[in-house]
């Protein structure tokens, strides 16, 4: 019991109360009257983020539960980071679900348990407890997904995610098993001396990590495992999808380092290759499939195909050579992608939950026609979501990418120059399907003339969103520079 350590994992155990206590205190709550829940979650979410910035700003990492928990200042920011993306998209999603029978206590109850699964994922530092929190992160989400359980084409998104989400999660857990068999420990550090110090049974190690990549590239949405992306992200309620598309991806983005960094730099050569082709691919497949799509959701489902693969490319490049600066670099520069696109995505689907109505979901391009007309201000702030995604300045997309950019360049090889021209000509197309939508909102006659009527604290935190956009693309170093101080501890220990 001595190296439990309670008080480095006190914003879990905290959340894990919270999501109780809400649970509880919804018997009591009538249908018609869900604000207290809602406002006990958003306060449980303001919390326990403070607190994990607050520990990143200590700076210290320390272990808990007998070395099997990492608490340390990525795991810190990027699960400060989930902690707000949550409580964003709660804010988007409260008016959307109660015009949908949605404001139900299982909406925050499973919300928070999702994000409990993935503060579990971003302090892991053992094979069982990444299991543990992808699995409790994956179920909540799927149960999220059918939450319209008379809708049917939740339900079938749901059976889909499902299906393909228990796949993946098989095949991750596969490779972790190989990966026990061969190294004989299930702690990640552990497995990194034991590969460090002579690899033993490679072709084990070697099978188990083409496992693992795919497992990993599957809760990225990496083609060519995005199969489901699409579909769930069009099947599911548009506040379900924000869960979906936010701070799971910081969680993915974690794994994949704590998983192939910290435990697996050993075989740095077999999964490099891997992540070159899961890039490629994404960045091709997204780009030019994104093209032909006429439902938004849709569209920015194959968008999140290319930026992942996009922030994939930061992450190949951070094993070219043995320079700890340069990796750090490279790694940071992933991380600060991941981040930025969450940010974006946040305020593009709070755009489409804005658009909706009892009634009608806004899930068309053209449900955007002549937005400048009926909303100016709304019409400018979606300008700058799509302005970031499309990487071009002075939005934070511009920066993201510029970031990952240097990084292929620094590497000095020709081939990753190589690399970094593809991404560049990809980004190229991918503009054209980010800019029609800018297009359709300024030039195209509005079918609706009706002012955009939205709550003011969905109008305060929209403004609040498209300002963080703009303002993190003309002073990025702040926010990157706390990306390199979290991977540099990391890397370190």
């Amino acid at each position: 019991m001595n190296d439990m350590n309670w008080l480095a994992i006190y914003p879990e155990i905290l959340l894990l109360v919270m999501a109780c206590v809400v649970a509880l205190a919804d018997l009591w709550v009538t249908d018609e009257q869900r604000r207290p829940t809602y406002w006990l979650t958003q306060l449980t979410l303001v919390v326990v983020g403070g607190m994990h910035f607050y520990y990143y700003d200590a700076g210290a990492t320390s272990y808990a539960m007998q070395n099997m928990v990492v608490a340390d200042p990525m795991g810190h920011l990027l699960a400060g980071f989930a902690c707000l993306a949550t409580l964003i998209t709660l804010v988007y999603a409260r008016p959307y679900a109660a015009h949908r029978e949605m404001l139900k206590g299982e909406l925050f109850i499973l919300s928070l348990f999702s994000l409990l699964g993935i503060n579990v994922m971003l302090s892991a530092n053992n094979f069982l407890v990444v299991y543990l929190g992808l699995e409790l992160m994956s179920l909540s989400l799927y149960a999220l997904v059918a939450l319209r359980r008379d809708h049917a084409v939740s339900t079938e998104a749901a059976m889909k995610y499902f299906v393909l989400g228990a796949l993946a999660s098989g095949f991750l857990l596969y490779g972790l098993s190989m990966m026990y068999g061969a190294t004989g420990s299930l702690n990640i550090p552990e497995v990194f001396d034991v590969i460090s110090k002579g690899i033993p049974n490679k072709s084990v190690l070697v099978f188990g990590t083409v496992f693992v990549v795919a497992g990993l590239a599957f809760k990225l949405g990496a083609a060519p495992f995005h199969i489901w992306v699409p579909d769930v992200y069009r099947g599911a309620p548009t506040a379900v999808t924000l869960l979906i598309g936010g701070a799971p991806k910081l969680a993915a983005f974690a794994i994949t380092v704590r998983l192939l960094v910290e435990g697996m730099i050993g075989l740095a050569v077999d999964w490099q290759q891997m992540l070159i082709v899961l890039s490629v691919m994404s960045l091709l497949i997204g780009n030019l499939a994104a093209i032909a799509q006429s439902n938004l959701k849709r569209m920015l489902a194959y968008s999140t195909i290319a930026n992942m693969g996009f922030m994939l490319l930061g992450m190949a490049s951070g094993v070219v050579n043995n320079n700890t600066l340069s990796a750090a670099n490279a790694y940071s520069s992933a991380m600060f992608y991941a981040i930025t696109y969450v940010l974006t995505t946040l305020g593009t689907f709070g755009m489409i939950i804005l658009l909706s109505r009892q009634g009608h979901e806004a899930e068309e391009i053209k449900d955007l026609a002549g937005l400048f007309k009926r909303s100016p201000w709304f019409a400018l702030v979606m300008a700058l979501f799509m302005f970031s995604l499309a990487g071009l300045p002075p939005t934070v997309g511009f920066y993201a990418k510029l970031a990952v950019l240097q990084a292929l360049v620094s590497t000095g090889l020709p081939f990753y120059l190589w690399l970094a021209g593809f991404a560049v000509v990809v980004s190229l197309i991918g503009a054209f399907y980010y800019l029609r939508v800018v297009k359709v909102m300024f030039f195209d006659e509005p079918t609706d003339m009706a002012p955009l009527a939205a709550p003011a604290d969905v109008r305060f935190v929209m403004t609040l969103n498209g300002a963080a956009v703009l303002v993190f693309g003309l002073l990025p170093g702040g926010l990157l520079e706390l990306c390199k101080v979290a991977i540099r501890q990391a890397l370190a220990t």
